[in-house]
């Protein structure tokens, strides 16, 4: 059986790893690349279309502009690369935002029968690019502030709904640091952050691991509103 797929990305981002030596990329071609490794029963729904300026616009807009390509969809992938965030611009005036908080609502719409149907809360996950120099560290970062070594997810670089839908399984395996950050152990994230390299080499293996997260959702504290 196929899957519904949303993907949220900054489109224009250039500030990745190329894909081919011959070729600036932009993030843009990492979604084609990944849409090329698709069953061809899958269908994907691309995010962030335009540079629409948002900041005039009513939510109700900006659902009427999103909710076909979202309420079809039962997963969306968040792809994140290191100029994602527009410096400058809040987060209700930028589009992903609105796709993840749209992604993550139930939301009612009427079928062609006129009877009301209510979307389930999408599976999530969010992607890793490379950046420029082919490292990750801009949002993964390697610590040796313990003996056992740890990795640092620089979530500041996130949307704010991206981030407080991070660290959120309620029953989390979690310790404190040498330096008095907190360790997670195993399951932690709602929205669970995996490098490109892993992703594309499994993608079958994390789009189970991201349903299964949805069967088990009342484990995490989901945050869905733009702030």
């Amino acid at each position: 059986m196929g899957h519904k797929i949303f993907v949220s990305y900054k489109y224009a981002d250039d500030s990745i790893y190329n894909l081919t030596s011959n070729e600036n990329s932009t993030v843009r071609n990492y979604i084609d690349e990944f849409e090329s490794k698709l069953d061809e029963s899958d269908d994907i729904y691309k995010g962030e279309s335009d540079g629409e300026d948002l900041s005039q616009l009513s939510e109700e807009t900006i659902w009427q502009k999103l909710k076909d390509r979202i309420y079809d969809s039962s997963l969306t992938i968040i792809f994140i690369s290191p100029n994602m965030k527009e410096s400058g611009k809040a987060d209700k005036d930028q589009w992903i935002p609105w796709e993840i908080s749209y992604s993550l609502k139930e939301v009612s719409r009427k079928n062609k029968n006129g009877d009301p149907v209510t979307s389930k809360t999408n599976a999530m996950i969010a992607v890793i690019l490379p950046d420029d120099n082919n490292s990750y560290s801009y949002y993964l970062e390697t610590k040796s502030c313990c003996a056992s070594g740890c990795t640092m997810h620089n979530t500041n670089k996130l949307f704010d709904i991206i981030r407080k839908n991070k660290f959120n399984y309620k029953n989390g395996d979690k310790e404190e640091c040498d330096n008095k950050d907190t360790i997670w152990h195993g399951e932690c994230s709602y929205i669970k952050a995996v490098k490109w390299d892993d992703f594309i080499n499994d993608i079958s293996g994390y789009v189970d691991e991201a349903y299964e997260r949805q069967d088990n959702m009342s484990d995490y504290d989901i945050y869905k509103e733009i702030e």
